[in-house]
């Protein structure tokens, strides 16, 4: 009788756990649906209101998902891989979040029939690291020097993306930013930094065609004293603070008690004393810009413009570093350290030009700047955005190849490749792990399928078709054009992807598909709002019921 009850309770408990996989594998399934459409040049855009009552128009995967609101636990798990995803390469968001999702989808089978999710999570595991080592073989060293072959990758990583009609003006834009801001590491490595060097400037108006990347760094601001400085400045001598040059005020209330009428002058006079002080120290070493983070008083700026020397304040920090390493200059935080090798002289052109109803400042021509403005011009604001988030992805996929210089096929040939050979491998598995590792090979195919589909062509001859050419993992090369749906030799078509990336999408799909597999209970910590008058009883956390996790409302409508 007993053993009958613990057999039964055993039963319930899994079937409960059976329950909130089936839940956590839907949720994940309806991101990767509401995503799928957007894999490949070929595919459709989003609109998204965004919470401001903005709109966005895209079909960059993490910017769609980032404006989601969703209620499922395992729906937010698969957003967040998307941001990973985006923050770690720059590219691969849509990939790795349909991956993942068919490789919760295809667990789904071993679930039912009571596999154990550590076993399906052990094969997925080793079909991670044997897709690794196949990624490994065909992969293709590049010269990160040529630059027809640099161009020739970034276009096809951007191709997907709506600029993919602008030909190979991202692409340079991308490739000129990035070799410009690339520093030296030794042992032939090199440095990208995109986040601090390289700032984007967005001005509506004109056209695409008209953006470019500066040698310099532009920002949106004017001279202190416009009539009386000079806007435009050949080959200036400047000068970096992050100082007032102002009076300092007292940190909190501060009284002076003055006794005589002398002394209200004297007070005046030594502020006035303090403020020449600081321009003296200053203009001791003929600067022709000085530009400063903090403000700047009337006193000081008729002092500079006095000496023909034009000021700039209250400039961001970020802006500050992107100067220094534009013109060589360094920032100093005190006038009276001023030193000559702090002045930056590797400007060749101070201006300060109009465009639309705004100023801004240029500092360029400089030589062998470290730091770079991409202005951008366009119709609106919107396409304006889309371009920046495209140009991004461009230049995420440049420092890649710089960093790591190795291509791997696009199309769905690298996918195909890794299927066949996992295929393969999969009847040398003993034990149970043998049907997970085939399923998660067989997962790997969800790529060039959802390439096939977004083309509108006949997926399953096409299917059939690049099956045959991979079958025993040769024709490593051979995937689909998403232009035009036919299968193709991606060298000739030059469709390449980054090994980085790509390395980075099967990590994260594989490993977030593991995690998701192995949650059994989903435990609610959020107290409920209670009804004005009830008794106020501790809350527990709440487990959710077998019917709950079936009943929650997944993805909004």
């Amino acid at each position: 009788m007993n053993a009958q009850v613990l057999v039964l309770k055993d039963t319930l408990k899994r079937d409960s756990g059976n329950k909130v996989h089936h839940a956590n594998i839907q949720a994940s399934k309806a991101v990767a649906d509401i995503i799928r459409t957007t894999l490949g040049p070929r595919s459709m855009l989003k609109m998204l209101l965004d919470a401001g009552g903005g709109i966005v128009v895209t079909n960059d995967g993490n910017a769609i998902l980032r404006e989601l609101d969703v209620a499922h636990p395992a729906a937010k798990s698969m957003i967040e891989l998307s941001r990973t995803q985006d923050e770690e390469v720059g590219d691969g968001t849509t990939s790795v979040i349909v991956l993942a999702g068919e490789m919760l989808h295809v667990a789904e089978a071993f679930i039912d029939k009571n596999y154990h999710p550590t076993v399906i999570c052990r094969a997925y595991n080793k079909a991670l690291e044997d897709a690794i080592s196949v990624l490994d073989k065909i992969a293709l060293t590049v010269d990160v020097k040529d630059r027809s072959t640099m161009l020739g990758l970034v276009k096809s990583c951007i191709g997907t993306k709506f600029t993919s009609r602008f030909g190979d003006l991202i692409a340079d834009l991308a490739i000129d930013a990035t070799t410009t801001v690339g520093v030296d590491l030794g042992e032939g490595l090199r440095d990208v930094d995109i986040k601090k060097y390289i700032k984007v400037e967005k001005v509506p108006g004109s056209q695409l065609e008209d953006s470019n990347v500066l040698k310099g760094v532009m920002i949106n601001k004017d001279v202190v004293a416009p009539g009386k400085m000079r806007r435009k400045i050949l080959n200036p001598r400047i000068i970096l603070l992050d100082c007032p040059l102002e009076y300092k005020k007292g940190e909190n209330q501060t009284n002076a008690e003055l006794l005589k009428e002398e002394d209200w002058s004297v007070l005046l006079k030594m502020e006035e004393e303090y403020i020449e002080s600081l321009c003296v120290q200053i203009l001791k070493f003929k600067p022709d810009l000085v530009i400063t983070e903090k403000g700047l008083s009337d006193l000081a700026c008729h002092y500079l413009g006095k000496a023909g020397v034009s000021a700039i304040r209250r400039l961001r920090k970020t802006d500050n570093n992107r100067i220094a390493k534009a013109c060589g200059a360094v920032i100093v935080n005190r006038p009276d350290e001023l030193q000559e090798s702090d002045v930056g002289t590797g400007a060749g052109l101070f201006e300060v030009r109009k465009i639309g109803d705004e100023f801004f400042a240029f500092i360029v021509d400089c030589v062998n700047p470290k730091a770079c403005t991409i202005l951008l011009r366009g119709a609106s604001k919107d396409l304006l955005n889309e371009v920046e988030r495209n140009l991004q992805d461009a230049m995420s996929v440049a420092r890649n190849i710089i960093k790591n210089p190795k291509l791997v096929p696009g199309g769905g040939a690298t996918e195909l490749t890794v299927s066949a050979m996992l295929k393969q491998k999969s009847s040398s598995i003993e034990g149970i792990e043998k049907w997970p590792y085939e399923a998660a090979a067989i997962a790997f195919e969800a790529i060039p399928r959802t390439l096939a589909q977004n083309c509108g062509v006949n997926v399953i001859r096409t299917m059939t078709a690049l099956q045959g050419k991979h079958a025993n993992g040769e024709n490593a090369w051979i995937g689909i054009d998403g232009n035009t749906g036919d299968v193709a030799d991606m060298k000739e078509r030059k469709i390449w992807d980054s090994y980085t990336v790509k390395a980075q999408a099967f990590k994260t799909a594989i490993e977030a598909a593991c995690m998701l597999l192995r949650i059994d209970d989903i435990v609610s910590g959020i107290k409920k709002k209670q009804a004005p008058g009830a008794s106020q009883a501790p809350s527990k956390p709440k487990i959710e019921e077998e019917g709950d996790a079936d009943n929650e409302q997944m993805i909004p409508e």
